[in-house]
């Protein structure tokens, strides 16, 4: 990751010198429940302290070394990183309109300063005088690693160049604000005259849509409400309605501000010297080149291909079955006919674990699993202050150390509310360093439950998805006691970060982890295992519809990028996609481009997913499924994969665990699952 995209986009954390007052911490600026003028003061006390640093290691007389260029140079990326990180938080969780309007203004001012950091020449020349012949062998990985950044970003160019560059940078930084802050705050819904209308779904949701005095019931856009319609709803009218609302709620305005983006970005390509933002965009990661993803893209096409197209056929024939007018199904009623499916074909509904998975168990139960997978315990943190009195906080402690040292904090931020991000993901909050600041980690969820009556019954997706948010903690908790910040966690090329995500995931489906908090929220009963047999079964119904859909989004994301931007025709590349990948067929009223969150953070880079699915599960097939939790390949994983952070290339990363590089073998096993054993 170059260090532009470092400052602007992810949630970091520096040092506590030189910290304006007006906030209370100087790595957490929600604590004292600051206003805007503070926030502000905050930032502006970590930019004069990068600046600080820089004129610090500039003004170094006689030889450069680690200890006088090196290290002032790491700790004013730390610093950088901690005025990013606050108003990032603010701007994606504040429950205050003021903060998350000047959290906007902070983050492209910070901006600003990284790629004013980035392009500084004199700052360049000054690292590539340092000797590092005789230093370890994490420091010289990331003084390579940083000059190839340098040199990425434009800093050999002129000086006009250089100029442009910043210029485009930042006004980049300013089109993916108002971007995400767009569908942040376009809730849109759809009302319901009849209630007939939403036969099919359960009783709890029902519960928590109650008609007005004039017999309206409002269904909203976010993930709580909109799911379960997509999956349980029998009429076909209201799921097409709220499928539009859905993929419409920041359109126009988001799609004219992803063709200015991709023409800012060739721009700053063409600058750098690269064809298309695309070969900028690869450059730096495992792949290396579009080419290449093309490669990636093309071999999983293979695997899955055949695969989708029995699954297809079944489920044509089965919606056939109950309504002989259907030639096709529209993606508004894939997820409903899907569910009918394995209704009918495994036995297996749904709904019917949903009373298994209250969120405040399925919350516990995710902690007891990553406890003794990853060799921790997860204390409460019960005096730490946050942002809004939904999140929750637990101390990191090591299970494998004497006297449980402490290795850093998880913030679960889990309920949607008014303004927050829309989305499931993990960042860091403070980014740690050894000796210096231990790591911290946030979850953002828009999961059911969290007010008063609401037990938050969850989907299986729902769990798959924690599951998948919570390894990006656990890698950043873990990888975050580096020497250096700029070979922590995330920093490791990005199309290998979704892997310990993704391999996370694939626990789910074993028993002995579902035993720990599969319980009736009514009885206390435990999952009968002839129901989680089925529930296994059915969830490895439409993997190759899955992954082409996946390879859709990665085509999709990277085509946009790859020719000249004027060309770009959103509406006719998202068709293309459809016609070629997907199983079911595009819906006219289809704009999910202006909802697509990942065009900005991941711009062409989405097969990042499938990059990073190929080496999950290869990671996997390498744990004991008859002892996942508790066997060696856990604690292996942990010290070879997780620990070393970015101090490595994410193929050293991949072989140091494998012994091999990783192979196609596994996820074309992982596909094919649901053709290996008939149903009984």
């Amino acid at each position: 990751m170059r260090m532009a995209e470092i400052v602007a986009g992810a949630v970091l954390a520096t040092s506590a010198a030189g910290v304006a007052q007006g906030t209370s911490d100087p790595l957490r600026v929600w604590v004292g429940n600051p206003d805007a003028a503070a926030v502000h003061a905050w930032v502006q006390g970590h930019l004069d302290e990068a600046a600080r640093l820089e004129a610090q290691l500039l003004a170094v007389k006689g030889p450069r070394t680690v200890e006088n260029t090196l290290a002032p140079f790491d700790e004013a990326t730390r610093a950088l990183d901690t005025a990013s990180s606050g108003p990032s938080l603010l701007n994606n969780a504040s429950p205050k309109k003021e903060l998350r309007d000047v959290a906007q203004i902070e983050i492209q001012r910070v901006g600003k300063a990284g790629d004013e950091l980035s392009l500084n020449r004199a700052v360049y020349e000054a690292l590539r005088a340092v000797d590092v012949s005789k230093a370890d062998a994490p420091t010289k990985f990331y003084m390579e690693k940083t000059l190839r950044e340098y040199r990425l970003a434009g800093v050999d160019k002129d000086e006009a160049t250089r100029n442009k560059v910043r210029d485009l940078q930042d006004k980049l930084t300013g089109l993916a604000l108002r971007y995400q802050r767009n569908i942040a705050e376009s809730v849109a819904h759809i009302e319901v005259k009849d209630v007939a209308e939403l036969e099919g779904l359960p009783a709890d949701y029902m519960h928590r849509h109650p008609a007005n005095a004039e017999g309206v019931i409002t269904i909203t856009t976010d993930e709580p409400d909109y799911r379960p319609v997509m999956t349980y709803a029998k009429s076909t009218a209201l799921r097409q309605r709220l499928f539009a609302a859905y993929n419409t709620r920041a359109y126009p305005v988001n799609k004219d501000l992803l063709l200015e983006v991709l023409g800012v970005r060739s721009e700053l390509a063409h600058l750098l010297g690269f064809a298309t933002w695309a070969e900028l965009a690869t450059a730096d990661k495992m792949v290396g080149t579009p080419a290449n993803v093309r490669v990636l893209i093309d071999e999983l096409d293979k695997a899955a291909r055949p695969a989708a197209a029995k699954e297809k056929a079944e489920l044509i024939a089965f919606a056939q079955s109950k309504d002989s007018s259907i030639t096709e199904i529209p993606e508004y009623s894939s997820s409903y006919w899907t569910e009918q499916y394995k209704r009918a074909t495994y036995g297996f509904d749904s709904q019917s674990v949903r009373s298994y998975f209250p969120f405040a168990q399925v919350q516990e139960g995710v902690l007891h699993a990553a406890s003794r997978i990853f060799h921790v315990s997860f204390v409460p943190a019960k005096d730490a202050e946050v942002w809004d009195p939904s999140v929750t906080v637990f101390d990191v402690t090591d299970g494998v150390a004497p006297g449980g040292k402490k290795l850093g904090r998880i913030y679960l931020d889990m309920h949607p509310r008014a303004g927050k991000n829309k989305w499931f993901n993990a960042s860091t909050v403070v980014t740690g360093k050894r000796d210096v600041a231990l790591p911290e980690a946030r979850l953002n969820g828009n999961f059911a439950g969290g007010e008063a009556g609401d037990p938050g019954l969850m989907q299986y997706a729902d769990v798959v998805t924690f599951f998948h948010e919570f390894g990006h903690m656990m890698h950043g908790v873990l990888g975050g006691h580096q020497e250096w910040v700029g070979i922590g966690p995330f920093s490791v090329e990005w199309d290998f970060v979704e892997a310990p995500s993704q391999m996370l995931e694939e626990f789910f489906a074993n028993r002995a982890v579902i035993d720990t908090f599969a319980k009736d929220a009514k009885t206390g009963a435990s999952m009968p295992k002839e129901l989680f047999d089925k529930m296994v079964k059915a969830d490895a119904f439409a993997r190759g519809i899955s992954i082409e859909r996946q390879l859709m989004l990665a085509n999709f994301s990277l085509t946009m990028h790859d020719r000249a931007p004027q060309t770009v025709d959103l509406d006719a590349l998202l068709h293309e996609g459809y016609v070629k990948y997907a199983a079911f067929t595009e819906a006219p009223e289809n704009r999910m481009y202006a909802t697509f969150t990942h065009l900005m953070g991941y711009s062409s880079n989405y097969y990042t997913y499938m990059q990073s699915k190929v080496i999950a599960l290869d990671f996997f097939a390498q744990f004991d499924e008859k002892n996942l939790l508790d066997g060696p390949a856990a604690m292996r994983y942990r010290k070879t994969v997780l620990e070393p952070g970015g101090s490595v290339s994410a193929n050293t990363l991949v072989k140091n665990f494998l012994g091999r590089p990783q192979s196609y073998d596994a996820v074309r096993k992982w596909i094919n699952e649901e053709f290996a054993a008939p149903v009984k």
